[in-house]
């Protein structure tokens, strides 16, 4: 059974969570001039939400920053770059990022420990003063200019090409109607995801009901894997377009003429002209310097597992149109599907810590719209027939359920229907855990809940791994 502590969490996450849905769902139909101006723009988060700021410094292992994605909607993410970006080197290569998690001793204090061959650890990588750290990438902190974050160059002082990583994809729970990417709890499992994975994690923000209901958080998540495209590809062409005639600058020596030369710095300034043209300048440095889009994995926990399993429908339609974006793998953690036939969990756990199925209609109410309001909706339902494209071109989908959770039947029972046309669809159920019990685990404490990051990197390992450098374990 769950702790004491959780039993007592919950009761009291419940009663305001009822509260607050309660009072949405009442003033949904109020015309206030507030009102009007959230649904014209969007809210990715609630003032009763806890959040932390982003922080650009390598302080914890982890350097964050808050993108805004669309000027017409609230669209952003917060991306989440781990310090292990800044080694050219391959990992097996560099002893102080390649011990093993067993060696981790997380920021709470906590001596739990787990052996594994795999993930980085969070590591202070000289005296734990990270204020003035300064880096042939640029300056990480400290110095007189206004951006004090990290700021990579093109390439190494030594010639080597920066480190490219993964990018995940990650959408935060909360029923559609709160929850945020830059909230306490979210940020502090992306930072545990992004060292355990070793990867880049975008956490989308994406837009709230009951103010932008559905599709608004789906066309989201879709959104932000096309932005994603859309600056890989630009960041290449900018690159292309400014490296040209590169070795030609400041070459004209003894031999060289003024004109050449003035012809030489006219052309540069074109090239530089016409790659702002493009787009240049709209693109995100850490994208663009770590970034590697070809090994995409897409993480969608509760509601944002009914995001990621629609993102990954729409990437799987459009096949090369997202070049060079691939989704190779997405995890869904204990995803948020309903249905008008009730399953034994459905009916046996119905009154489940955190989040009951009365609640839960309730949300779902909110999020779809009134004329298509039924529990058997395809964002709702993964079960239904026709939902998108044939399942055996899913991506390999890792399925995380807790034991004391209503929603587990019906997600363990799509795993089943991705199994039978042959993806890799394996689950992860977690003994005495509840819903939500992973990404809680700023607040609840639980020892399964470092044990699910653990299993869920060395799963995605497998598929974002580079060859020659594959995972054992």
């Amino acid at each position: 059974m769950p702790s004491v502590a959780v039993k007592l969490y919950s009761v009291f996450f419940k009663f305001l969570l009822k509260h607050r849905l309660q009072n949405r769902f009442q003033n949904t139909a109020d015309d206030s001039v507030n009102g009007r101006l959230n649904k014209d723009f969007g809210v990715t988060t609630r003032p009763d939400e806890s959040v932390v700021a982003a922080n650009p410094v390598f302080t914890d292992g982890v350097a964050t920053k808050d993108i805004h994605i669309d000027p017409s909607t609230s669209l952003s993410v917060r991306i989440f770059l781990p310090e292990t970006a800044l080694s050219s080197e391959p990992r097996s290569k560099t002893r102080v990022f390649n011990r093993r998690v067993d060696a981790i001793v997380e920021d709470s204090g906590s001596n739990l420990h787990r052996r594994n061959s795999f993930g980085p650890s969070s590591v202070d990588l000289g005296n734990g003063d990270h204020s003035l750290r300064r880096s042939s990438y640029g300056n990480v902190g400290g110095g007189n200019g206004g951006y004090r974050g990290y700021l990579p160059s093109i390439e190494h002082s030594k010639g080597d090409k920066l480190r490219k990583l993964p990018v995940m994809l990650q959408f935060h729970g909360g029923g559609f109607v709160s929850g945020s990417s830059d909230s306490v709890a979210n940020d502090f499992f992306c930072r545990r995801i992004a060292k355990y994975c070793d990867v880049i994690v975008l956490a989308v923000g994406y837009r709230l009901a009951p103010e932008n209901r559905y599709p608004a958080a789906f066309e989201d998540g879709w959104k932000v894997l096309n932005w994603l495209a859309k600056t890989a590809n630009l960041a290449e062409c900018s690159k292309s377009l400014i490296s040209r005639g590169g070795g030609v600058v400041g070459g004209g020596g003894t031999g060289g003429s003024g004109a050449a030369g003035g012809d030489t710095k006219k052309s540069d300034v074109l090239r530089q002209t016409v790659a702002d043209t493009f787009g240049a300048s709209m693109v995100e440095p850490w994208l663009a310097a770590h970034a590697d889009p070809s090994r995409c994995v897409l993480l969608g926990v509760s509601c944002g597992a009914n995001i990621s399993d629609y993102v990954a429908r729409k990437a799987v339609e459009s096949g090369k149109l997202l070049d060079p974006v691939k989704v190779v793998a997405q995890v869904l953690m204990y995803p948020f599907f309903i249905g008008s036939v009730p399953t034994h969990s459905e009916i046996k756990l119905a009154n489940s810590y955190f989040y009951d199925k009365p609640m839960c209609v309730l949300a779902w109410k909110l999020f779809l719209p009134e004329n298509e309001f039924s529990l058997d909706h395809p964002a709702a339902n993964p079960l239904i027939p026709n939902r998108g494209p044939p399942l055996k071109l899913m991506p390999p989908t890792l399925t995380v359920v807790a034991e004391h959770d209503w929603m587990r039947d019906r997600a363990i029972a799509y795993s089943e229907e991705l199994r039978r046309v042959n993806v890799d669809a394996p689950v992860l159920e977690y003994k005495d855990a509840v819903h939500e019990f992973a990404t809680l685990d700023m607040l609840l404490k639980t020892p399964q809940a470092q044990a699910c990051a653990e299993d869920i990197a060395i799963w995605v390992k497998k598929y974002i791994s580079i060859r020659g450098h594959e995972f054992s374990y």
